[in-house]
């Protein structure tokens, strides 16, 4: 049985008055499911941990639990170490990038449509620029994020998966808390 440190990122919770999971409760949670090592960060639903199942099994378990414990869905996604710091690697928007609280990664729940990907006009979204790597989006917004037309449930749409992002200082924060 191999273990796995992985990163769980939780779309839409504390972010206003609804949605609202502590992030004690998650911690707990987590344990609860058989997860060790659990630490989170912030308050919007990142947290790290080892396991040694699928990432599947884990999005799945976690949501199923959170809808039964807080009567709310919470689409997960589920990423290993090793995917987040090819993610950070690459980079893809390294030239570009100039703020880390304007540079998103945005994370996909399963693989992307690539042609729907292609048929979105840039010119539409500028200033902002984004790109696709394997089940991420780049996305660098230099007016800010909040004056950004591409939101989480945008690409989530678009793309035909649950989409969550983090900004890149949350990103580097998650990898360096996953190398322990």
């Amino acid at each position: 049985m191999t273990v796995s440190r992985y990163v769980a990122l939780l779309q839409g919770i504390n972010v206003g008055r609804n949605r609202r999971i502590p992030m004690a409760d998650l911690r707990n949670t987590l344990s609860d499911l058989g997860y060790g090592d659990v630490a989170t960060h912030l308050q919007s639903g990142n947290a790290v941990f080892t396991a040694s199942d699928s990432a599947a099994d884990i999005a799945d378990n976690l949501s199923k639990r959170i809808a039964e414990e807080y009567g709310f869905d919470v689409p997960c996604v589920i990423r290993d170490s090793g995917r987040i710091d090819a993610i950070i690697e690459r980079n893809l928007l390294a030239d570009k990038a100039t703020d880390p609280s304007r540079y998103l990664v945005v994370f996909l729940s399963d693989n992307p449509d690539r042609e729907a990907f292609a048929a979105i006009d840039p010119a539409k979204y500028h200033p902002d620029e984004f790109a696709l790597g394997d089940q991420e989006i780049y996305q660098w917004c230099p007016e800010g994020v909040r004056n950004s037309k591409l939101t989480h449930t945008f690409w989530g749409k678009r793309l035909g998966a649950q989409a969550t992002a983090r900004n890149w200082n949350t990103v580097v924060k998650l990898a360096q808390m996953l190398r322990g």
